[in-house]
């Protein structure tokens, strides 16, 4: 028998707007993001579960990758399959075709349903009325890929989703664009391995890691010099972005580093109140601000050190 039975309902979409892939899951069992989902820049997707073999995602990318559909590249990994009955597997290539396959043996309820640019499957559901209400939740949401397919895993989870309940979830988006730096075009790689509300933790994730996007778009801004109105008033509007996030204000780490780069920018009078902010969260901070001299990453200028450490 395989070693993973990660029963779950998951999906893969295309965004051809936003040139993402992107899988989306949800399931009963410990840490399933390892083993579903799988995403390649510029390739496309594949969501491997039920009673899962694993090589389904690498192998179906390999195949994709040498420009064959996710219908023959599926069905080439099928034919191999002794245990294909007991499989359920989704596969997306670069072009948002799609196959899916539910095995006659996957543990009922099971089922898939197909979309334009996407698919999603269910096994060992409550209701047989999963996949259509994930497909509807997908097709009428707002927002970008990452929005959408958790808007489906929610809408799942709200029909009754896992018959055994919710452990661990997953989401992973990638651009479907091809690039010489192939590892900037992870958008999301977001896991939650255990917890009693998997999809409330996932989307608490997707706003921090969309908080720290900002803040390092403000940052790439500063070091790109001479900064005009234009650009201040860009770093400005991301910087606040992050800052919307409610984990934000729990944790002074983008606060700090934000006001850190604004030093090396200098922009003394704006970095200042953050530093102020850091340091009535958290006075350990404060200690750190010497030791960034070395490191070249503030002037060394003791004058200004010590106007920055005596806004504590």
């Amino acid at each position: 028998m395989p070693p993973f039975l990660a029963n779950t309902y998951s999906i893969v979409a295309y965004d051809p707007q936003l040139n993402q892939f992107g899988v989306a899951i949800q399931s009963h069992y410990f840490r399933v993001g390892a083993i579903v989902p799988w995403a390649e820049q510029g390739v496309g997707a594949v969501a491997t579960q039920a009673f899962v073999e694993i090589s389904y995602g690498p192998l179906g990318l390999a195949l994709m990758r040498t420009g064959k559909m996710a219908e023959y590249s599926l069905h080439g990994l099928l034919a191999s399959d002794p245990q294909a009955d007991v499989r359920q597997v989704a596969m997306l290539d670069a072009n948002g075709n799609v196959a899916t396959h539910t095995g006659k043996r996957c543990i009922a309820e099971a089922g898939h349903k197909q979309g334009k640019n996407y698919s999603v499957q269910a096994n060992l559901m409550l209701k047989d009325t999963v996949w259509d209400v994930m497909a509807d939740a997908y097709e009428y949401a707002s927002g970008d890929l990452a929005d959408r397919m958790l808007a489906s895993l929610e809408a799942a989870e709200a029909e009754g989703g896992d018959i055994r309940g919710a452990q661990s979830a997953a989401l992973l988006v990638v651009s479907s664009e091809l690039t010489p730096t192939p590892w900037d075009g992870r958008v999301f790689d977001l896991r939650v391995d255990d917890h009693p509300e998997p999809l409330v933790e996932l989307r608490r994730l997707l706003a921090i890691s969309r908080a720290y996007t900002h803040a390092q778009t403000a940052s790439l801004l500063l070091e790109n010099k001479p900064l005009d109105e234009s650009k201040i008033a860009a770093v400005d509007r991301e910087f606040q972005l992050a800052a919307q996030s409610p984990e934000m204000q729990h944790n002074p780490e983008l606060l700090f580093w934000h006001a850190v780069d604004l030093i090396s920018a200098e922009r003394e009078e704006a970095a200042l109140p953050l530093f102020k902010q850091v340091f009535d969260q958290d006075p350990s901070w404060r200690d750190l601000v010497p030791r960034l001299v070395p490191a070249e990453l503030i002037p060394n200028d003791p004058a200004l050190i010590e106007r920055i450490l005596q806004v504590a």
